[in-house]
C-alpha cells in the first residue's frame, strides 16, 4: 500500500501558491493549486497526478484523511489490506 501525502505551499511575492504530493520511493511533484475545488478535493488534484505519473491507475480509489503535522491530506487506496478495529 501506498501513502501519498500532500502539503499546501503558500504563494510568495514571486510565485503562486502550490501543493506537493509524494510517496516513499517517487520523486514529488508540485501542481498548482486549483480553485475550483475545496478542501481535501484541493489536495486530490495533485495526488492523482502523482498517481497518474507513477502509472498507479489500477490501484483503485483513493481516500483522504487530515494529517496533524502537515497542511494537506494523506491519501491511500481504499482496496488495500483491511483490518479489524475491535473496542
Amino acid at each position: 500500500m501506498k501513502a501519498i501525502f500532500t502539503k499546501f505551499i503558500p504563494a510568495t511575492d514571486t510565485r503562486a501558491a502550490k501543493i506537493k504530493a509524494w510517496a516513499e520511493g517517487v520523486k514529488p511533484l508540485t501542481v498548482s493549486v486549483d480553485y475550483d475545488y475545496d478542501g481535501a478535493a484541493r489536495f486530490a488534484v495533485a495526488a492523482v497526478a502523482l498517481c497518474k505519473r507513477e502509472g498507479w491507475t489500477h490501484l483503485g480509489n483513493l481516500v483522504s484523511g487530515g494529517h496533524p503535522d502537515e497542511s494537506g491530506e494523506v491519501f491511500c487506496f481504499s482496496n488495500s489490506e483491511t483490518f479489524e478495529v475491535t473496542a
